[in-house]
């Protein structure tokens, strides 16, 4: 069963096609949720604590709550290593040969993708609430509010993408199962004993 196309890729074994790994869509998919977490985390990092004119110590941006900007640069963080870590697994993955094996890492995939949009939503409620609370009077000069923004904007994108990587892992799994099915229940003719004729009578 180790031969035959399973869970959106060919045979164990074969040669790595940059091309045809850079054309899928789950790879399409994958680059943008990183993509996505680079620019939430580096928003927030670089321009996401603000400070009166008269303070030194810096706040959050949003609504001077440290927990908003710690969840946005925690959320950014693990986002990064997990669409790296899944990357390497698309990378590897037509290596495996165990069907069982490549179930599993659709499945995992189907998980964590339907997680992270959940973690998203959740993250998009939270920075728009704590932004539209925001005072004036906490950043006079407006220093941050385009980061601010796009923060919010790439977490809303967020939700989609990783939702749509599940789908994606949903569609490989359904043909995985079906290539399996196909596998078990297929017989070759070719393979098949041949039925004797019956005797003739003379």
């Amino acid at each position: 069963m180790d031969g035959f196309q399973a869970y959106g890729a060919g045979k164990a074994g074969g040669a790595f096609d940059p091309l045809t790994f850079i054309r899928q869509p789950q790879t399409v998919m994958r680059v943008l949720c990183w993509l996505f977490s680079i620019v939430i985390l580096g928003c927030v990092a670089n321009e996401g604590y603000v400070n009166r004119p008269e303070e030194v110590e810096e706040f959050c941006i949003f609504n001077r709550n440290q927990n908003a900007c710690n969840y946005a640069v925690a959320m950014g963080t693990l986002s990064f290593l997990c669409c790296a870590g899944f990357l390497a697994l698309d990378v590897y993955f037509p290596q495996i040969s165990g069907v069982k094996d490549r179930k599993k890492a659709v499945m995992a995939d189907i998980g964590v993708s339907a997680l992270w949009s959940l973690i998203w939503f959740i993250g998009f409620c939270f920075l728009a609430n704590q932004w539209q609370f925001s005072k004036s009077e906490d950043n006079p000069l407006n220093e941050g509010a385009d980061a601010a923004r796009a923060t919010i904007v790439f977490s809303f994108f967020s939700i989609f993408t990783w939702a749509l990587q599940g789908l994606l892992g949903v569609y490989r799994f359904k043909m995985g199962a079906d290539a399996v099915t196909f596998n078990q229940d297929y017989v070759d003719p070719n393979q098949q004993e041949p039925v004797e004729p019956p005797p003739t009578e003379e």
